[in-house]
């Protein structure tokens, strides 16, 4: 799907001041793209505010030193965000992914924008600027900058390369494609540096964190001849092991790593009592259609949903969809 860069431009040049924002539980490519989009209007003298339903996560706090990124309701209120003009919704398509962003992009009078790489769509109101082959929404962002002729820097590559390489799965995914890498190739030259930005993602876990990883792996059962794996979190083990919520970030990949796994499933218990989902494939099951069973959305190889509990009712109802997707796709 290409992107309507003229549109786009358009929309940026006309107007002054723009409301950023994304999904709820931000990773590396919503808040990397949030920062990096920022800082390219920034460049072009644009007022820009950053948003959120939720804080940025403790673990990823490296990617907004400045501290730009505000939390709705915490640092900033929704009365103080009626007057900007242009909302731009990047890395989802979602209602349910926007959380109470959901309601602020509802009462918004102006131009609504989306920009994202997700296959599902909801109708935000919003103009789509949407790509489906990219591999993140952080390479949109640079893209962007490109043809609004704003050269990159190296406060702009950092979080952008952050973006990319953790939705690339640090360029191991189907989705590195060489047009990723020359993108890539760009940021580090811009500045950005691949090993610090590594280590501020994979080398700063916490005991609390490699506890809950170890929980999380004594639970991994196999089915479907090894071919598909599960796991579960509960909230009694964040207390158990000291972890915190976002520290179940990427958990499910460490599954993936047993011989003869196709597929991979954690259920993770919030506060409110429901699980959030994530999926993985590496076979011919589509985990975006897998997730949207569960009113949840994402990529063929990896999605997220969610589902109410209890947890004996969930993980039977979840694990019988996936089964049933792998075998009739066998």
């Amino acid at each position: 799907m290409s992107i309507n860069w003229n549109r786009f431009c358009e929309i940026i040049n006309s107007h002054q001041t723009f409301l950023l924002s994304s999904h709820v539980r931000p990773d590396c490519d919503a808040l990397g793209s949030e920062l990096g989009m920022a800082g390219i209007l920034i460049s072009l003298g644009k007022q820009v505010a950053i948003v959120n339903g939720d804080a940025v996560p403790p673990n990823l706090a490296f990617i907004d030193p400045e501290k730009k990124i505000l939390q709705l309701g915490e640092d900033i209120q929704p009365a103080d965000l009626i007057d900007y003009e242009v909302m731009m919704v990047l890395d989802t398509s979602s209602w349910a992914q926007l959380g109470p962003m959901g309601d602020i992009l509802r009462s918004m009078g102006g131009i609504k924008m989306v920009l994202d790489h997700h296959v599902g769509e909801d109708d935000l109101g919003a103009e789509l600027f949407k790509n489906t082959t990219a591999e993140a929404t952080g390479r949109l962002v640079v893209e962007a900058g490109g043809e609004l002729g704003v050269p990159l820097t190296a406060k702009n590559a950092l979080p952008l390369f952050a973006a990319q390489a953790t939705d690339t799965g640090w360029f191991r995914f189907l989705s590195t494609t060489g047009d990723a890498l020359r993108i890539a190739a760009q940021l580090v030259d811009a500045g950005a540096v691949p090993q610090d930005i590594y280590a501020s993602l994979y080398e700063q876990d916490t005991l609390g964190r490699l506890r809950l990883r170890g929980i999380v792996l004594a639970r991994t059962e196999t089915d479907l001849d090894g071919r598909l794996a599960h796991t579960y979190i509960r909230l009694a083990d964040f207390e158990q092991s000291g972890a915190a919520p976002s520290d179940t970030e990427d958990l499910i990949n460490l599954t993936l790593a047993i011989k003869g796994v196709e597929f991979a499933v954690i259920l993770v218990e919030q506060a409110g009592g429901n699980f959030k989902l994530s999926f993985r494939s590496r076979c011919g099951v589509d985990c975006s259609q897998l997730a949207k069973q569960f009113g949840g959305g994402g990529h063929k190889a990896a999605a997220g949903a969610g589902i109410d509990g209890p947890f004996e009712e969930a993980q039977p109802k979840v694990l019988a969809a996936v089964r049933e997707a792998m075998q009739a796709t066998a």
